[in-house]
């Protein structure tokens, strides 16, 4: 017998209709809303869907991933109704039209963000859940480069979510954020995981949750585009940079190609690159990579 939606009241299913009504609307980025049970991969289906013509603010939300996928194709499972899995479309390369902020103020349209300022995106969208889950939740959540969520438990960091950034089509790219929101102790995939509940979330109903992190996630989009997707005009890359656990470590990268990079996190370039300062005293940026944390912050 299938489990019902409601077989755990502590994990009451989404109310699609009310969350379409909260951030679907006239003048928003978002321009549908759609809550699946279940399915393989929001991002995957998502992408699918941008190729048969979806528009920029589309939004697909699953109550359970089968087969989430992290960076470095990494699966990411936890049971129905214990997180936020959900993937938007924001399409970049094409104009965006002019819009009205949430204050009422009239915002302009905007041309194509230039290619080789789209790798901000997933940082954006660290910050920009980051920002929300500090707000909605009460949970300081600190950004690991470069697409880690990390929470405190216990004194101890520990991973609660994570961001796929991939492209779709010429203009599109597809973003899918995971959230651990209320997954007990018992239920972590492994010791080094965390959940909002666990770091003392101050509420775990994930409607308002989502309301906020897709309203923070439009916020720092439309001013990342307002600048052309400058990052330092629109704060993006001092907001990240002051919110990056990675910053002031020692770390090790694990690059492609069976590679090690070793030292001092000192920065995030204008690429949105972290940049690591070696023993020997060069500073050299890191593109792509695994980084491990060897060490607390100073």
């Amino acid at each position: 017998m299938t489990p019902s939606r409601w077989s755990d009241l502590e994990r009451p299913p989404l109310n699609a209709a009310a969350l379409r009504r909260a951030v679907v609307t006239p003048d928003a980025l978002w321009t549908a809303l759609d809550v699946v049970d279940a399915t393989g991969s929001t991002n995957s289906d998502l992408a699918a869907r941008a190729a048969r013509g979806a528009p920029e603010g589309a939004v697909l939300v699953a109550e359970e991933q089968t087969a989430g996928r992290g960076r470095l194709d990494r699966r990411w499972s936890a049971p129905p109704r214990s997180g936020l899995f959900f993937s938007v479309l924001l399409r970049p390369g094409g104009a965006m039209a002019a819009r009205t902020a949430p204050d009422g103020t009239p915002l302009p349209a905007h041309g194509p963000v230039p290619v080789h300022r789209w790798g901000w995106l997933p940082l954006l969208a660290g910050v920009a859940t980051a920002t929300a889950l500090s707000r909605a939740a009460g949970v300081d959540t600190a950004l690991k480069w470069p697409n880690d969520l990390l929470v405190t438990v216990d004194g101890e960091e520990r991973k609660a979510g994570g961001i796929l950034a991939e492209r779709a089509g010429d203009d599109g790219v597809v973003i899918g954020i995971g959230l651990n929101v209320s997954l007990r102790a018992a239920e972590l995939p492994v010791p080094t995981a965390a959940s909002l509940a666990l770091a003392g979330a101050k509420g775990t109903d994930r409607d308002p949750l989502l309301r906020a992190v897709l309203r923070s996630l439009a916020d720092w989009y439309g001013a990342w585009r307002a600048e052309d997707g400058d990052p330092a005009a629109s704060r993006l890359q001092q907001t990240y940079a002051a919110g990056c656990a990675t910053l002031g470590r020692e770390v090790r990268a694990e690059l492609p190609g069976d590679k090690e990079l070793a030292g001092t996190a000192v920065g995030i370039d204008g690429d949105g690159r972290l940049v690591i300062a070696t023993p020997d005293g060069a500073e050299q940026p890191v593109a792509a990579g695994d980084v491990v944390h060897l060490r607390p912050a100073r």
